[in-house]
């Protein structure tokens, strides 16, 4: 039985046909695949670079923290003056540790020493000088700043100096208020202050 030749223009219009709605769709399964891999390639590097975030070894002799910033604060309400500054961690902190930060005492006395305990995924540690005498403009003073292991040993010592713009003169001898809503001060009113 001989064919015509309409009936072979027919089978290739199928044929293309068929083609025609295989193609797009094999192309979208190389084009999942390939986004399948990638996905898979790149969760795995973010676990290989998080596993080498928590490995302490690699850092060695880095240091713990450093000391970011600071100054002095003459609060002339209430006739205070004080310095402090902030400790940033750039690597995880041994637990049980403590932060040791001593203040040279403007007056000349022995230098001032506040600590707090290390804690974890702590962002930033504050240190505070008590209330200060005797604070001189242009005078560098110095802060020192160690950390101590569980054990008593010092893994690290920072140290930094502050130096004031102004005098401890700027505050009165008195203060200009008391209490919590600063209601003003019988005492600095009877001195002139």
């Amino acid at each position: 039985m001989a064919r015509s030749p309409d009936f072979a223009v027919i089978v290739r219009l199928q044929n293309l046909q068929e083609r025609a709605v295989t193609m797009p769709e094999q192309r979208c399964r190389n084009l999942c695949s390939l986004a399948a891999a990638l996905t898979l390639a790149l969760a795995l590097a973010g676990v290989l670079a998080l596993a080498g975030c928590d490995d302490d070894s690699a850092t060695g002799d880095a240091p713990y923290l450093e000391i970011t910033g600071g100054g002095f604060v003459f609060n002339y309400r209430v006739a205070d003056a004080y310095y402090g500054f902030v400790a940033r961690p750039l690597r995880r902190l041994p637990a049980g540790g403590r932060l040791e930060a001593s203040f040279e005492d403007p007056a000349g006395g022995a230098a001032h020493v506040e600590q707090q305990p290390v804690g974890e995924n702590v962002l930033r540690y504050s240190f505070r000088s008590p209330p200060l005498r005797g604070i001189k403009a242009d005078r560098p003073y110095e802060v020192e700043l160690r950390l101590i292991a569980a054990d008593g040993s010092v893994l690290q010592t920072a140290h930094k100096s502050f130096t004031s713009q102004l005098d401890q003169d700027v505050n009165p001898e008195q203060p200009l208020t008391v209490g919590p809503g600063y209601q003003k001060n019988p005492a600095a009113d009877a001195t002139g202050n």
